[in-house]
């Protein structure tokens, strides 16, 4: 059996056997630069780096010149691509520092640490390849040697401790911070042994173990480059049979590995990458700029600022050099570190204001840098198919987050939001709607695009749907219309079906609509699943989409809710009867959207009223007669029979007559307080309530003679309902009531000749055609003058 000496790092010449161990800390630019310079000085003739074992046939990938980092290894399980495991290198990370030197050098790069197939088997893994094995310790129990090594230095904050003693000092013997910092963790591994990290024992040993199967290759002319913790325990004497003992009978699980982007965002801690960096932009500055860095800070904060209309002299940029500069020998620090350049950088480019100071943060400081890797690197076919897509259609990803405003009437935007909301089917929330076809649908989309390293593993797992974007899309959508748990979720799927293009899924989808919509007898469910086939039967000729297969199961949804909303709205409480309004909204939105379909073309004959469009739509015309029915049922809730009377109102198939003979009704001395006041809710609230009653003073003064007419002891019952109504309306809207109100009963009489200054007592329908000529230009050929 053979042994490891005990490390002792070699001078440049003439240096003692034994294999040169860099312990560093992951993503220091310090101790990257510190790497180069001991790998100049010792001219090793093989490099091990603490990584996955794996990853040995995808270094030469690092030798690309299209591989730009930030990069990171991603491992994941083959049978469950969601287990997942990240390995990050930016630009200024030790390892990818000493990987390019021994590529650049023709010399041999091996992963030295645990397999991926042993760590992802372990447990649930961690964005820096640590998984929690069963049995570990508690965080609390866990240290961070950073954090301890400050600590006895007399450092609270061991970021600023840290750059103290690496990131900003400049020896000349390149082998001297790595000597101390072996030193320092050999003492601290004697006092806490794992540190909290049993897990750390087993992938130490497989170091070992991968150490010298080097050696006994290349001699001891091996550099490690490692974290500083694992150094004393690649020093420690062991045996190959109590390490290997440490590794018999581990879990395995098959992996595969690539190259994938990451960002300088994602390194950050606040983004949750437990091994990260709170300021990755400024550690890859300091590693590119070793000289006159400061300067060259200032130099780049200005730019920033000025880019965003904020005036900076270059006489601010000297001031500011210059303050970060005596900070920094008041604070006795060798250099100006981030804080005192973050406090030049406040009081003299920013004027003393955080608001500039958080764009500099945000930009500078953390950064959104997203690295590339080359096509070469492996990848599951739908990730191939994504980026070919994505190169077709011009929609680069990435870090930073972008407006994308799409114009649907052109066949390249239709086929990037096709693509968008296919990812957004497979789990790939690459891109987010931020409105425009929530509400009443248009031709323009816009949404928000913002590419996180994540979304590599998503296309993984959704690589199991398919070997195509359209392929995995379509399969998974018709997996989800079989296991859909409501009709709304099979209507909501329809919809993004129509959105996404897939037409190949429609007919399952429809299928399961169909046999559900037959089952379901709940009115209220019906009524939450048309609004979605109605949007998509409105709109969804914009991109093309043939939506005539939904006509028929919308036309009989919609029939299906006009038979049962009415019984369903009886005897509701005042939350569901708040719910059942809401409902009522959206249904009548969506059947006035919907095509008629030329089914019953006898109108509902309880509503034989003139006023209702029967011989416009049979549909709407039913409709209109559940609104009816709704308004004179005695066992309905105020608000919903208040809402009902609005809308027919509102679509003039109400006469102003008979809205104010529902409102004396609803108001009489007879009805309950708290049940006139829902229905006043349900009139008078929401959007344009307020401007009804402006318009129309013989509502007002109906209102207004029940309001004085409340019992004092019930309207402290019915006040909150009633501020909630009023409170809703604009302030311009409430200081016209009350200035009407404040005239008194007698000019907001009935028939009265007092008016809203600017209004007349009828519509002049001249004045109002004027505004044609107008819409005419605003919204194009669509609205004719």
């Amino acid at each position: 059996m053979t042994a490891l000496a005990p490390a002792r790092p070699p001078a440049p010449q003439g240096r003692a056997p034994g294999p040169l161990l860099l312990g560093v800390r992951h993503h220091g630019p310090g101790s990257a630069r510190g790497v180069l310079a001991a790998l100049e000085a010792a001219r090793p003739e093989a490099v091990l780096i603490e990584g996955p074992a794996e990853a040995d046939a995808l270094v030469a990938l690092a030798a690309d010149p299209a591989m730009r980092p930030p990069v990171a290894l991603l491992a994941h399980a083959v049978d469950d691509p969601g287990r997942a495991a990240f390995w990050p290198f930016a630009a200024f990370s030790p390892e990818w520092a000493a990987i390019r030197w021994a590529l650049g050098r023709g010399v041999p790069v091996r992963f030295a640490d645990l397999p991926a197939a042993l760590t992802l088997a372990a447990g649930p893994a961690r964005d820096d390849g640590e998984e929690h094995a069963p049995g570990a310790d508690t965080a609390a129990a866990r240290i961070d040697p950073l954090a301890e090594l400050a600590r006895v230095a007399g450092h609270e904050d061991p970021e600023q401790w840290w750059e103290d003693v690496v990131e900003l000092r400049g020896d000349t013997d390149p082998l001297a911070p790595f000597e101390a910092l072996a030193e320092a963790m050999t003492v601290l591994r004697e006092r806490y042994g794992h540190g909290g990290h049993p897990r750390d024992l087993v992938r130490e040993a497989h170091m070992r173990l991968r150490l010298r199967d080097a050696r006994k290759e290349f001699g001891d002319a091996v550099a490690v480059v490692c974290g500083a913790w694992h150094v004393p325990a690649l020093a420690r004497r062991t045996t190959v049979t109590a390490d290997r003992a440490l590794l018999k009978g581990l879990p395995r699980t098959k992996t595969e590995l690539t190259w994938v982007p990451w960002t300088h965002r994602r390194l950050a801690r606040r983004s949750g990458y437990g091994a990260g960096i709170e300021s990755p932009g400024w550690y890859g500055h300091l590693f590119s700029a070793p000289d006159r860095p400061v300067e060259r800070w200032m130099t780049e904060v200005a730019g920033l600022l000025r880019e965003s209309d904020h005036p900076v002299s270059s006489a601010d940029v000297i001031e500011a050099v210059r303050l970060a500069d005596a900070l920094a020998a008041l604070r006795g620090r060798p250099r100006p570190g981030l804080a005192e350049t973050t406090d030049a950088v406040r009081a003299v480019l920013c004027g003393g204001s955080d608001v500039p100071l958080d764009l500099v943060r945000d930009r500078l400081v953390v950064g959104d840098v997203l690295g590339e890797v080359p096509a070469t690197a492996p990848a599951v076919p739908l990730q191939r198919d994504l980026d070919r897509l994505q190169r077709r259609l011009r929609l680069r990803p990435g870090a930073e987050e972008r407006a994308l405003d799409l114009d649907l009437r052109g066949e390249t935007d239709a086929a990037r939001s096709r693509l968008l909301h296919r990812l957004r089917l497979l789990g790939v929330d690459w891109g987010t709607p931020t409105g425009g076809r929530a509400g009443t649908g248009t031709f323009r989309e816009p949404w928000r695009l913002r590419w996180e390293p994540e979304l590599h593993v998503r296309v993984v797992e959704a690589g199991v749907w398919g070997t195509t974007v359209e392929s995995a899309a379509t399969a998974r959508a018709e997996a989800r219309a079989l296991g859909a748990g409501s009709l709304g979720e099979i209507t909501a799927l329809a919809e993004r079906c129509l959105l996404a293009g897939l037409t190949g899924a429609l007919p399952a989808v429809l299928g399961a609509l169909a046999d559900r919509a037959a089952l379901d007898t709940d009115a209220a469910h019906l009524a939450d699943a048309l609004p979605a086939l109605a949007r998509a039967l409105r709109y969804g000729d914009v991109r093309g989409t043939d939506t005539a297969a939904l006509a028929a199961v919308a036309a009989g949804l919609a029939e299906r809710i006009c038979v049962g909303l009415p019984p369903a709205c009886a005897g509701l409480g005042a939350d569901a009867a708040a719910q059942m309004r809401d409902r009522v909204d959206a249904v009548h939105a969506a059947i006035t959207l919907l095509p008629d379909p030329d089914l019953h073309p006898t109108p509902d004959p309880s509503t034989p009223d003139p006023s209702t469009p029967a011989a416009d739509s049979p549909l709407v015309a039913r409709w209109a007669g559940v609104l009816r029915r709704l308004v004179r049922g005695e066992r309905v809730p105020g608000t919903i029979r208040g809402r009902a009377a609005r809308t027919l109102l509102d679509e003039g198939w109400l006469s102003e007559e008979e809205t104010g003979r529902a409102m004396g009704l609803a108001l009489s001395p007879g009805t309950p307080p708290a049940d006139a006041a829902a229905w006043i809710d349900g009139f008078a609230g929401g959007p344009g309530g307020g401007l009804l009653l402006v318009h129309d003073e013989r509502l007002l003064a109906l209102l207004d003679g029940w309001l004085t007419g409340v019992p004092a002891e019930a309207f402290t019952d019915v006040l909150p309902l009633l501020r909630r109504t009023f409170g809703g309306y604009e302030a311009g809207v409430r200081r016209t009531l009350g200035e009407l109100v404040a005239r008194g009963p007698d000019a907001a009489a009935p028939g009265s000749a007092a008016l809203v200054p600017g209004f007349a007592a009828d519509p002049d329908e001249e004045r109002a055609d004027g505004v044609l000529p107008l819409l005419h230009l605003v919204l194009g050929p669509e609205a004719a003058p």
